[in-house]
Formats: structure tokens, C-alpha cells, sequence
């Protein structure tokens, strides 16, 4: 259940993150492709003023050093000003700014942020929070002229039924880092059905991860992606991105996968490496397994084995439905309207004036996960979402 709802979140993501680039694009942003999770995560909280990076981090339900990270980039990419609070006289450190200004040391990083700081929203992101939530409840009709209404119904009930048994504050979107600290608190306030359907798609799987997190040394999200791909037999590292639908970034074997993974020369090539998975990865592949099962069986016994039966059969006939000439209709929201990024634009990057190299290749890879993600919808999404930073912190 774990992928369903990691498949159904991605592909919203995708759909709503394309047309959010579009309309910004018609409003004189071209590029901005920037995620959903921004807008839930963060965004949404500073359009009737200005906080404090703590009274924002409290708001969204996150540690202060997971927020601060995103403020930076946001600074960056010129959606968001920091103030220093008026009341603290400590001094500044600057530095001279490629841009040639002088600017604060850590600029556009997490780095030398303090608490009391004050967040505030810039021009370009009042264009932005100005689109963005009229998309949800857009996006959502489309899925219900695309499915049926009565389908998109009994899918929010079924997320409802089980989250309403979930007796912990959870924020409306996945965190960016998906090894972030999952610390919630006990509920406080009573849900609504009225939340927005990816939000609800959000929270349920991380009350799933949070329950995967404290029982295995090895996060979900590693689990689920690279280190499920992986067997015995070598794989080819450039094929990691297309196998797990994440981008070569989030799926490359950095550190928190060295110890599951054995890496090594192609001996078919002459050039490129391969990687399989360890003795000890492969023990954590079979746990990971077991474990996802062992919690759904929980589920079960914990919110009842209707209410968990009824979210799968929900999300499975969302990947069995087909148009008239047999494509997946997943697939079709996920198609991207032109001059946008995943459509083969080349924009510049968010925050930078003209393409890079490393940009192109980013926008290529994008393109061709697109491609996939249309194509087989329920085998090219991942099986959990990872937001890549390079993309907006979109899939």
C-alpha cells in the first residue's frame, strides 16, 4: 500500500506541477517550475504576513534546521526575503555575491539563518501563491471527469477513515528530506475531509513511514527505491534512475546506501560501473519487504481491515483504468503542455539567467522520465516520492 500511495502522490505532483509551471510561464516566469510541496510545506503559511523562521517552522510542523535549508534556497531563487529581526543588534558577517552585491555570508543557504529572522513573500512568490491553490481544487476536478466522480469520493473517504484513526500531527506534504526527523506530536486538532487530496495521500504514507522509520535501521525511502531495484545481479548505475522513476540525483548510491551496496567496474563496458546489493543489503531488501507487509497486517487489526481494504482497491483502480485506446489515464495527466520544462523546454534554471550544461542534462532526464511516467505509469513511479531541489523539490 506504501507504492500505491507513493505512485498516486507522484503522478498528482507531476499533473499539478506541470500546470503550475504553465501559468507562471504565462505570467512572465518561465522556469519556475516549482513543486507543490513548497506551496504546502512552507508557502502557504506567509500569506497573511510575515514570520519568524520559528513561528513558521511550528506552523508547518517541522524542525528549524530541515526549514531552514529550503528558506535558503527560496531566498535564492528570489521567491522569498529574509529580515533580521530589528530587535537583534548581533552583527552580520557579508561577503561579495557572484551577482557582485553584498549580501549576508550564506546567502541563498541554510547557513547563518537565525531563528527570529523574518520570511516574506517577494513579488514573484505573490504571483505564485496567487495560482497555486485554485490548482488543487482544478487538478481534483480533472481526476474526477478523468476517473468519475463517485471514484474520486470513495477514495478521499477511504484515506479519511483510516487518517481519522492516526492520532498524530502531520504536515500536509512529505518532507523534503526524506530522512528528516519524524518527531510529531500528538494530534491537536481535528481533520477535515475538505483537505486537499494529495494531502491526504501525504499523510497516510507518512504515518506509514514513520511506523517503517522506527523499526528498520534502513529509511522507507531507500528502501522502496534503490535499494528495491538492486539484487545479486550486477545493474548498470545509469540504469538506477529509469528503474526506480527518481532523479539520478536522489537515486545515485551516495553514503546512505554505500554500506548495502557493492559498486565496481562494467566487465561488459569500457567504460561505466555497476552495483548489487551486499549480503547485508540484501538482508535489508527481505526486511523491507516483510516489514511492509507486517505493518499493512497492522493496519488492519489497528483501523480496520475494510477501511485499509478499501484505500487499496481505491488507489489500484486508479492505475486499471484505461482510455478508449487502452493508455493508462494516470498517465495521461502527467503530460506536459508546451513550453514547459518536462515538455523539452529549455528555461533557465531556477535562479539562474541561461542554461548550463548540468542544467540541459537535468531537463533531458526530466523529459525522459515524463516519457515513462505516461507511458507505464504503475511501473516507472517511484515507490516513494524524493524530492530533488534541483527540480523545485518536485519528483
Amino acid at each position: 500500500m506504501s507504492a500505491l500511495l507513493s505512485q498516486t502522490l507522484v503522478a498528482f505532483t507531476v499533473e499539478f506541477d506541470n500546470e503550475f509551471e504553465h501559468r507562471m510561464r504565462r505570467s512572465g516566469y518561465a522556469g519556475a517550475n516549482l513543486s507543490l510541496v513548497v506551496w504546502s510545506n512552507l508557502m502557504r503559511f506567509l500569506t497573511s504576513g510575515d514570520l519568524s523562521v520559528r513561528e513558521l517552522a511550528a506552523r508547518a510542523l517541522a524542525a528549524e534546521d530541515e526549514l531552514k535549508g529550503g528558506l535558503g534556497c527560496l531566498e535564492r531563487w528570489r521567491f522569498l526575503d529574509l529580515r533580521p529581526d530589528p530587535g537583534d543588534d548581533r552583527p552580520i558577517a557579508k561577503r561579495t555575491h557572484r551577482s557582485g552585491r553584498m549580501l549576508r555570508d550564506g546567502w541563498g543557504s541554510g547557513r547563518g539563518i537565525r531563528s527570529q529572522w523574518l520570511v516574506r513573500l517577494t513579488e514573484k512568490a505573490g504571483e505564485a501563491v496567487e495560482i497555486w491553490p485554485s490548482l488543487f481544487s482544478e487538478v481534483e476536478r480533472r481526476w474526477g471527469a478523468r476517473f468519475g466522480e463517485h471514484q474520486l469520493e470513495c477514495l478521499r473517504q477511504a484515506l479519511g477513515s483510516v487518517l481519522q484513526q492516526v492520532d498524530l500531527d502531520l504536515p500536509q506534504a512529505l518532507p523534503v528530506r526524506w530522512n528528516a526527523d519524524y518527531s510529531h506530536p500528538k494530534r491537536s486538532t481535528l481533520r477535515t475531509a475538505g483537505d486537499p487530496l494529495p494531502a491526504l495521500l501525504s499523510q497516510l504514507l507518512l504515518a506509514f513511514t514513520i511506523e517503517f522509520d522506527r523499526e528498520s535501521r534502513v529509511p522507507l525511502a531507500l528502501c522502496a527505491n534503490t535499494l528495491r531495484v538492486l539484487g545479486q545481479t550486477p545493474v548498470p548505475l545509469s540504469e538506477i534512475p529509469r528503474l526506480t522513476g527518481a532523479s539520478p540525483e536522489n537515486s545515485d548510491i551516495g553514503w546512505q546506501a554505500k554500506p548495502f551496496v557493492a559498486v565496481g567496474a562494467d566487465p561488459a563496458a569500457r567504460r561505466g560501473k555497476v552495483a548489487r546489493l551486499t549480503p547485508l543489503g540484501l538482508k535489508v531488501q527481505r526486511k523491507y519487504h516483510k516489514l511492509v507487509r507486517e505493518i499493512e497486517d497492522r493496519w488492519e487489526s489497528r483501523f480496520g481491515g475494510e477501511n485499509i481494504r478499501s484505500v487499496r482497491d481505491c488507489l489500484e483502480s486508479l492505475f486499471a483504468a484505461r482510455s478508449v485506446e487502452g493508455r493508462p489515464l494516470l498517465g495521461e495527466g502527467m503530460v506536459p503542455a508546451e513550453g514547459t520544462v518536462r515538455a523539452g523546454e529549455q528555461a533557465p534554471a531556477l535562479g539562474r539567467r541561461d542554461v548550463g550544461s548540468a542544467a540541459r542534462q537535468r531537463m533531458r532526464d526530466l523529459v525522459a522520465q515524463t516519457e515513462m511516467f505516461v507511458r507505464d505509469p504503475a511501473n516507472a513511479l517511484p515507490h516513494y516520492p524524493l524530492w530533488d531541489i534541483n527540480r523545485g523539490f518536485g519528483p
